[in-house]
């Protein structure tokens, strides 16, 4: 009788899965009056994505491979992910649209290496991508940023953070749940809902929701 032989993890991913593990489960506070901990980046790739979420998303993509290969350990992944998931329904997991109000105040000092980003003939004059300049004319103040015309980027990697989730388990996350959770800035959105609400948007403006 030939032996059946399993896939498993090489050596390099079980220390990936091991120190996510650890990073998910140690306590921290994205609500306003707390902050993540030291441990969710907040500083590479600048001015785009040196924000916290991308930390939380892009931590996340390994965990839907690693279920293929190693479908009895779902409990393991779901925790892990249910706990990256839970921080982005935070306030910090917003804080660039929930801070970033008009036109950047500082664009006319910007680093010489933002020139890629921005038309010569604006320079100094353009927010460089990145700056999500909540209450510019015409969209006004839309302190929900699943709603919101603009944070495509939001709640586009939002979806893909729910979706690997689905994949592997149950929909939790179909069940409405809180984002933000600031005083009145409080909203309920579902995982499906807020894949309608995108799916209207680009109904809407084909050309992009921004």
């Amino acid at each position: 009788m030939s032996e059946h032989r399993y896939d498993a993890l090489s050596d390099r991913s079980l220390g990936w899965l091991r120190y996510l593990h650890r990073k998910a489960h140690t306590p921290d506070d994205w609500s306003r009056e707390g902050r993540p901990h030291p441990h969710w980046d907040d500083r590479s790739d600048a001015p785009m994505a040196s924000w916290h979420r991308f930390d939380l998303v892009d931590s996340s993509y390994a965990m839907g491979l690693m279920a293929h290969t190693t479908p009895a350990w779902r409990e393991v992944y779901v925790g892990v992910l249910d706990e990256l998931i839970e921080r982005h329904t935070g306030w910090w997991s917003a804080s660039d649209w929930l801070t970033q109000f008009g036109h950047d105040p500082d664009r006319a000092n910007y680093p010489d290496e933002y020139r890629m980003w921005i038309p010569e003939e604006l320079w100094g004059r353009y927010d460089v991508p990145g700056w999500t300049a909540n209450d510019t004319e015409p969209w006004g103040l839309q302190m929900d940023p699943v709603a919101a015309d603009g944070m495509l980027f939001y709640k586009g990697f939002f979806l893909v953070l729910l979706g690997i989730r689905a994949m592997i388990g149950d929909d939790r996350w179909d069940t409405p749940f809180e984002m933000i959770r600031d005083g009145e800035h409080t909203f309920r959105w579902s995982h499906s809902e807020i894949a309608a609400h995108l799916n209207r948007q680009w109904k809407a403006a084909p050309i992009g929701c921004h």
